[in-house]
């Protein structure tokens, strides 16, 4: 039986940030116990606003060796590059 606790992977989101960075990966029993360790090792200085931790094992991820077919159909299509739009003055944080 294994009695290794998970592993959760730690986004901190700070203060002048308006997104989530990954910035570690710790081991812990749960969710709660994974926030607590996380606030005690990544934001020390008080530098983050909001924490969300994920278990590594529900992350999945594309293959890099196979970057070429996933990504090479969006250079077809140039409606989905930003630029493409003009946005009003409205819009805020795109």
């Amino acid at each position: 039986m294994n009695k290794e606790w998970p592993l959760w992977e730690i986004f901190i989101r700070s203060r002048q940030g308006l997104d989530h960075k990954h910035v570690g990966s710790l081991h812990a029993a749960d969710a709660q116990m994974a926030i607590e360790n996380a606030r005690d090792v990544y934001t020390r200085r008080m530098e983050g606003v909001s924490i969300w931790v994920v278990e590594s094992k529900h992350i999945h991820a594309s293959n890099p060796t196979e970057a070429g077919e996933l990504y090479d159909p969006a250079n077809d299509k140039a409606y989905r590059h930003p630029t493409f739009y003009d946005l009003p003055d409205e819009v805020k944080h795109m």
